[in-house]
């Protein structure tokens, strides 16, 4: 099978889908494509790339009006044309997510546990907190105690400042030391470890043919390879950000995260130039073209190398 072939059926998988969520694909486009490459975009070229997905114009307007209302995006009208760029606060949620969906998974682990104890907190914002933790792979071992054994503090700093809980919430370290199985056990009971390893494998099933397709033959046009990398992120974010990203040792065997991040990140390789190309040609800033993409996006899955050896930078 040719890699365009792959594409398409991918194409038309996601096409045939009941509901179509206009909003979260275009946040993707947003964060893998868009925020490393200055993070500002013509609102006339995002409707062009959305419509290779099915996504019509009302929609995408509809969609982009949304996010900025929940205060994601910020626009700017110069003339007749619209211009969206990510808020502050939207900047700051794109580069948590980035940091888990790009980064390489948990590997060492000490026996600590972060503890986040909601006792000192209204009702409301304990829901706030939980929530808000999730995201950032907190269980809850009990009504009023969210834990996560390796977690990133820098992150879970920059959630409690933006809640204004700062004064009022208790973070602390303990340490395993005894009954590690009933450890990994509690894991297992906080988490729900089996539906994610499902959907990992499900994420596994459906990109090997075009990961197989690309190696044996990878031409592919810019365009479908703008296309194939949007639904490779889209889908291995909505699996990735549910995802506590627990340490090897508290995962069950075989687990299906390892190889679903194996097979995006060798997929991602393939993929991001051609789909950078795209983006070049087509899309457009009130100042021209897109920037090339910051350094940091070279890191990316533990690092992207082109295939001319020439690394991307602000230039």
């Amino acid at each position: 099978m040719k890699a365009e072939t792959a594409s398409r059926r991918l194409i038309d998988r996601f096409k045939s889908r009941q509901t179509v969520r206009a909003g979260s694909l275009i946040t993707t486009v947003f964060g893998d494509a868009i925020a490393p490459r200055g993070g500002n975009v013509w609102l006339g070229s995002l409707i062009e790339a959305m419509s290779h997905f099915g996504i019509s114009e009302r929609l995408v307007r509809t969609s982009v009006f949304r996010l900025a209302r929940d205060g994601w995006l910020q626009s700017e009208q110069m003339g007749r044309r619209s211009y969206y760029s990510l808020s502050e606060d939207g900047r700051a949620r794109f580069d948590q997510a980035t940091h888990r969906i790009y980064g390489s998974p948990t590997m060492d682990w000490d026996g600590q546990w972060c503890l986040v104890l909601l006792s000192g907190l209204e009702t409301a914002a304990k829901e706030q907190v939980r929530k808000e933790c999730g995201w950032l792979g907190f269980g809850a071992l009990s009504a009023n105690v969210l834990a996560h054994p390796a977690p990133d503090l820098a992150d879970l700093d920059i959630t409690i400042r933006r809640l204004g809980i700062a004064e009022q919430l208790v973070v602390v370290n303990g340490q395993t030391i005894r009954n590690e199985a009933g450890m990994r056990q509690l894991a297992h009971s906080s988490w729900n470890l089996a539906d994610l390893d499902e959907r990992y494998a499900d994420f596994v099933k459906t990109f090997r043919p075009l990961m197989a397709a690309m190696q044996k033959s990878p031409e592919i046009t810019d365009k479908t390879a703008f296309i194939a990398r949007t639904l490779l992120i889209q889908e291995y974010r909505k699996i990735m950000l549910r995802d506590p990203l627990l340490p090897q040792e508290l995962l069950p065997g075989n687990w299906q995260g390892a190889a679903a991040y194996q097979l995006c990140g060798n997929l991602y390789r393939a993929l991001f130039e051609a789909a950078d190309r795209y983006l070049t040609e087509t899309m457009e800033t009130a100042d021209g073209p897109l920037p090339l993409p910051a350094p940091g996006f070279m890191q990316r899955f533990g690092g992207l190398n082109t295939n001319s050896g020439r690394q991307v930078s602000n230039g």
